[in-house]
């Protein structure tokens, strides 16, 4: 039998050794505020998915006047959230970024109009004032509108952009005639409003063959030639995928936790729990890998926006499966 301080002494190491292998730090940057739209992170993080991979991950919440892509470059995250048409265009400006991961399927965008504008269908635009989100945003409804072959220099034939924060403020007080919503989301800010669906109209870009991918993880192509960054990003999509999936399966219990997160306390449950079983049928579908048609598709969608489309050429090199390959096996 050892004696006890040689049993002491071997504990001390065994601990000391634990905590040299410390967890990983990622820092991840949302696309929006703390809501259902990133359930799947905040699940991972609350079930202890990512401790699990030995990581310790941070998510920072975006807002309005939040470009993900700026915030990758300046060194302010590891791993983003962004609308491919936001981050396609930022790389064609010189910004690396590359998807390797898409864990939305399908597209929940779409305009909200009043329906006493006299809109009953997009070329009715023309004439109209619409507000959207910038910061990358913008960019699906910029490329619509040039497919339409409408100008945004608020003359008669064309529209007039209105830059629009948080709230559904600017439709409801009549600023503007459309804004941008999402079907998680403002869309049900504004039915929350009073506002009856009688009144309104909406437009869901999917049904008009301009649908491109939304909330995809991207990190920085020189980010992917260190094997150690590479072995860190497979760990998170594979615990964020299995948040992904868990809050599939139990969207009420997911809302919770986000709610638990919210430092703003701005969200409600009612709100958030409706948001999140409209997000669960954005994330069905995906295992976490990119579908390249589907990544076709949006860049066909982005090159086709008339005489000043999001992007001008077809990009190399944008998305990997380097981590999904690893992560999903």
């Amino acid at each position: 039998m050892k004696p006890i301080t040689s049993l002491l002494a071997a504990g001390a190491m065994s601990a000391m050794a634990f905590a040299a292998q410390a967890a990983d730090k990622v820092t991840l940057q949302l696309q929006w505020v703390t809501q259902a739209q990133f359930a799947g992170y905040y699940v991972a993080l609350d079930k202890g998915y990512y401790d699990e991979e030995n990581l310790e991950v941070e998510i920072r919440p975006g807002g309005p006047d939040i470009a993900p892509p700026q915030v990758l470059a300046g060194g302010g995250a590891d791993v983003m959230l962004n609308w491919m048409p936001s981050a396609l265009a930022a790389r064609e400006k010189g910004v690396p970024v590359v998807n390797i991961a898409q864990p939305f399927k399908s597209s929940g965008l779409m305009l909200t109009c009043w329906k006493d504008t006299g809109i009953t269908k997009p070329e009715d635009f023309r004439g109209k004032t619409i507000g959207t989100w910038f910061f990358g945003n913008e960019y699906p409804l910029l490329n619509w509108l040039g497919q339409l072959g409408i100008p945004t220099d608020g003359s008669d034939n064309g529209v007039t952009i209105q830059k629009i924060g948080f709230n559904v403020d600017p439709l409801l007080q009549k600023q503007t005639d459309c804004i941008t919503t999402m079907t998680y989301n403002e869309y049900w800010q504004v039915i929350d409003a009073g506002v009856s669906p009688d009144d309104i109209v909406t437009f869901k870009y999917s049904d008009y063959g301009v649908a491109t991918l939304e909330d995809g993880i991207y990190v920085l192509e020189d980010s992917l030639k260190d094997e150690a960054f590479v072995d860190k990003m497979v760990r998170f999509v594979r615990a964020s995928m299995k948040g992904w999936k868990y809050a599939e399966q139990n969207p009420d219990e997911a809302a919770e936790i986000v709610l638990e997160n919210d430092a703003t306390g701005a969200q409600t449950e009612k709100h958030q729990k409706r948001m999140m079983g409209e997000i669960a049928k954005l994330t069905a579908g995906s295992n976490g890998a990119l579908d390249p048609a589907d990544y076709e598709r949006t860049v066909r969608t982005l090159m086709a926006g008339g005489s000043d489309p999001v992007i001008a050429k077809e990009p190399e090199g944008a998305w990997t499966h380097l981590v999904t390959d690893k992560a999903l096996q």
